[in-house]
């Protein structure tokens, strides 16, 4: 069991009660005039978000009751389990709530310990009966791992270690892993990520996890595994490679909701396609103008070796769409311009078929795990093209960059395959309510609802 849930009963645990705006004027007259008078010495009002701590008779806390919106947000609880005193808790929900509260509860507890000692004990909250536990451990050991991938400094998690971890969740759940290192990418063909990588001392590979039952819906997931990115030879400036850990943040996350589907033991054939890969510099780094070639036999004039991310992934989508899955879900940190748009917090998501974004949406809203679909114009296809090679990795122009960057991809995945684009920041760059700052996980909770009710 998770450090932040109690395995206690509900008899020595303290409840919180939720209360929107509108009701609480009405709920506060229910309440005995102690509790009355309390609450107002506090100046609580209900307010969505505020807490107010109940001493019983004899000092002793009592209740906690919270504001929240009319239509009770996921996250506002999220931050109860790192405010409130150590000890342990009961929410006064029905299950289904019960479910969704206690993930943003485990949220809000999380903490990157692995190189200093946890700032605090986190508030332990009692999963009752009515709860379904094995569902609330999957999505929170899956986010945490997500988290625990992105926050790794790059010393200790360049390429050979994200197949570590990687290797490791495939023995957990019995998967098949296999990976292409170094100069087999150039005997296997994946020349595009092979170039992008060999600067590094950490060679670039492309890790393969196989899972589930072949007769069973095929689902394949890429992720970008950009493990530290320095812009290669148009090299970043400082502040703007200091979060460059968290360029795997598309790996991180295909890693999290792989785990969430094979523990949750879903009707789906998985397959996961990570190009791990260093962009850093050396007498023998790719360089600007260089031409290279794919895996799909498209070759690639590299107008800006910082556009790495979608070289690595060209190759991986051919590999990908070469077993004509029934769907295809790429998670990138793509690129800035998608954060220039929607802020750092809302997804992008791209897609070919519109009932297959339409579903997810529906699914997005209900696990309030926000997403945004943004367009394939195909009007900015000519921004990406080259006077030399099949295509640029670079726009011609500064306007656009994230449809430009989804065009890229877009050449090297068939419209009869469905897909789904994901570009994401995978980082909170401030603490919010269940989200503390550093590496996210973003979307993969609305992707598993989403393969969890889709047809097997």
């Amino acid at each position: 069991m998770l450090p932040c849930f109690s395995n206690k009963t509900l008899e020595n645990a303290t409840k919180i009660i939720l209360v929107p705006p509108k009701e609480f004027t009405t709920w506060l007259a229910a309440q005995d005039t102690v509790a009355q008078n309390w609450m107002r010495a506090m100046q609580f009002t209900g307010a969505v978000g505020g807490t107010c701590l109940m001493p019983s008779q004899t000092g002793q806390l009592q209740q906690v009751i919270m504001g929240v919106s009319d239509d009770y947000r996921f996250w506002e609880v999220g931050s109860l389990s790192a405010s409130l005193p150590a000890g342990d808790y009961y929410f006064d929900l029905a299950a289904e709530r019960y479910n969704q509260a206690a993930i943003a509860w485990g949220l809000g507890a999380y903490q990157f310990s692995k190189y200093k000692q946890p700032a605090r004990e986190s508030a332990k909250l009692v999963l009752i009966d009515k709860t379904d536990s094995a569902y609330i451990h999957n999505m929170l050991e899956s986010i945490y791992l997500t988290r625990d991938l992105i926050n790794t400094p790059p010393n200790d998690l360049g390429p050979s270690h994200l197949s570590d971890y990687a290797k490791q969740l495939s023995d957990t759940y019995q998967a098949r892993f296999n990976q292409i290192v170094g100069d087999e990418l150039l005997k296997n063909n994946f020349p595009a990520i092979h170039a992008v990588g060999r600067a590094s001392d950490n060679a670039p590979r492309l890790i393969d996890i196989r899972w589930g039952n072949p007769a069973h819906r095929k689902v394949t997931l890429v992720g970008k595994g950009v493990c530290f990115d320095t812009g290669g030879l148009d090299l970043k400036s400082s502040s703007g490679m200091i979060l460059m850990k968290k360029d795997m943040g598309g790996a991180a996350n295909v890693l999290g909701l792989a785990r969430m589907i094979m523990c949750a033991q879903l009707p789906i054939c998985l397959r996961v396609l990570i190009p791990a890969v260093e962009n850093v510099i050396s007498g023998n780094a790719y360089r600007p103008s260089d031409v290279i070639k794919s895996r799909k036999g498209i070759t690639i004039e590299i107008g800006n070796t910082d556009a790495e991310g979608r070289v690595v992934l060209s190759d991986a989508l051919t590999e990908a769409v070469s077993e004509k899955p029934d769907l295809l879900i790429d998670m990138a940190t793509l690129t800035g311009a998608a954060r220039v748009a929607l802020g750092t917090e809302l997804p992008a998501v791209f897609a070919n078929h519109d009932e297959t974004i339409d579903a997810l949406l529906m699914h997005s809203k209900e696990q309030q795990d926000p997403v945004w679909r943004m367009p394939l114009f195909s009007a900015y296809r000519d921004s990406i093209n080259s006077a030399i090679a099949d295509i640029n990795n670079d726009s011609s122009d500064s306007y656009g960059g994230a449809i430009t960057a989804g065009l890229f991809l877009k050449e090297f995945v068939p419209d009869t395959i469905p897909w789904l684009h994901f570009d994401l920041m995978a980082w909170n760059i401030k603490t919010r309510p269940g989200r503390p700052q550093g590496g996210e996980a973003m979307a993969i909770r609305a992707l598993f609802a989403f393969l969890s009710k889709a047809p097997s």
